[in-house]
This record gives structure tokens, C-alpha cells and sequence, in this order.
């Protein structure tokens, strides 16, 4: 069962997705060469700590820390630590917050510097393999038609889709029904309803779509150590469309 939300519901994810895109703000502006992947850790915690929300991922199944920092090849779950970014980097931060018993979702891949044109070029279809997507998510559309939508999108570019990690539902708990991957065929799967709130999330790769764990348990990157791309929001079913809930407006 795909949980739906009521309009209350809705508008206290809202009001945390707005928060989260603050948060997202503030860290974009500290992505630049010789920072630590721990200092932006420590700046969004910071931050959290002033909106009076919690870390998502803290704890979460043992996670280690507040935040995910991934760079390069990193293609989710970094652990933040001493790695110092070097300009021509990217680096994708995904964070998680509750606030008042509902939990938002989102993730970007910044440049560090100047980076090369097959980078910028991975970063822009990502982005925009993300809006597609959310596009479909539409009354009377299917689950798969989101899905569809990244893959084709990316695909036609010369990129890869990741299919180890997908999106996913959240709520009151931070993954929800239903599995969201960012591939498959199209018209098939739940129809969408008004109510629904999905975390989209498209990682995309340069070479291969195939990833590796890391000997931490938790940072995967890509198989061929080319780099990859993260981008999320969180997304509500209206009956006149999708609302982006993670939009900053504070």
C-alpha cells in the first residue's frame, strides 16, 4: 500500500522541505576547493540545529553521520571526513531532516570550481532527468511512467542509470512504499493519486551503471570509478499536478 497523505499532512512536509532547501542553500555556498567533506557535515548540522530539525540519517541503520557527502566516483552514501575537495571535482550532498514527525529528502551534485565539460554535461542531465520525471507524476499516470522518464532521458545522452538504489515514499517514516527505480517500462506498476509524497532520486553515471561497496559498509561508487551524479527532491501528488515540496521560500 502506497500511503497517501491528507492536506495537514502535506502542508507539515511542505513546511519541512523548506527547511531542507535552506539547508541545501547554506552548504551550496561552502562547496569550493580546499574545504573538508566533515566541515560541510558540521555546517549542516549546524544549520539543522538552528531550524530546531533533526538529521535524517544520523543513525539510520547505523549510518555514521549527519549528512552524505559524495565525490567523483562516490555515487551515494559517502561518509563525510577529511577529504579535501580539489577544484574539477563534483560533489553530490544528500540530506535527510524531520521535523514535527514527518521526514523531507533531497539531494544535489555541485561543481567544485570548474569542472570538466563531460561533468557539467553529467550534472545538467541529472538535474533535468529529475524534472522530467516529476512531470509524469500526475493523477491517472503510473509509478513506472517516473521511472521511464529518467532512463529515457538519460539513456538518449550517452549516460547510465543507476539500479541498485531507487527512490522511494516518505511520510512519517523517511522510506515509505513504494520503490521508485529511476528505469523500467512505461504504463505499468500503481496508478498515481492525489496524496502521494515520492523522494525521486536519479543517480546517473558517466560509464557503467554497475557500482561497488566500499570497505566503510556504506560509500558505493562505480564499478569503473567514472564519475556519477545525484540529484533528489521531494515530491507531492496534488489533484492539479506535482508540488516540489523541497523548495526554499524562508
Amino acid at each position: 500500500m502506497i500511503p497517501i497523505k491528507t492536506c495537514q499532512e502535506i502542508d507539515k512536509m511542505r513546511k519541512a522541505g523548506r527547511v531542507l532547501a535552506t539547508v541545501m542553500d547554506e552548504i551550496r555556498g561552502l562547496v569550493k576547493p580546499g574545504v573538508l567533506t566533515k566541515d560541510l557535515d558540521k555546517a549542516a548540522l549546524r544549520a539543522m540545529s538552528r531550524f530546531k530539525v533533526r538529521p535524517a540519517f544520523k543513525n539510520f541503520n547505523g549510518y555514521p553521520a549527519n549528512i552524505c557527502v559524495s565525490v567523483n566516483e562516490e555515487v551515494v552514501h559517502g561518509i563525510p571526513g577529511p577529504r579535501c575537495l580539489v577544484a574539477g571535482d563534483i560533489v553530490s550532498v544528500d540530506i535527510g531532516i524531520e521535523s514535527e514527525g514527518f521526514f523531507a529528502d533531497m539531494a544535489e551534485t555541485f561543481p567544485v570550481g570548474k569542472v570538466d565539460d563531460q561533468k557539467d554535461g553529467l550534472m545538467t542531465a541529472t538535474r533535468a532527468s529529475l524534472i522530467a520525471a516529476i512531470k509524469f507524476m500526475k493523477v491517472g499516470n503510473r509509478l513506472s511512467d517516473v521511472s521511464c522518464a529518467v532512463q529515457e532521458y538519460v539513456e538518449a545522452r550517452g549516460f547510465s542509470v543507476v539500479r541498485n538504489f531507487v527512490g522511494h515514499g516518505i511520510g512519517r517514516e523517511l522510506h515509505e512504499e513504494p520503490q521508485i527505480p529511476n528505469f523500467g517500462r512505461p504504463h505499468t506498476g500503481p496508478y498515481l493519486e492525489a496524496g502521494m509524497v515520492f523522494a525521486l532520486e536519479p543517480m546517473i553515471n558517466i560509464g557503467t551503471w554497475e557500482v561497488e561497496i566500499l570497505e566503510d559498509g556504506w560509500t558505493a561508487v562505480t564499478k569503473d570509478r567514472l564519475p556519477s551524479a545525484h540529484f533528489e527532491h521531494t515530491v507531492a501528488i496534488g489533484k492539479e499536478g506535482p508540488e516540489i515540496l523541497t523548495k526554499a521560500d524562508l
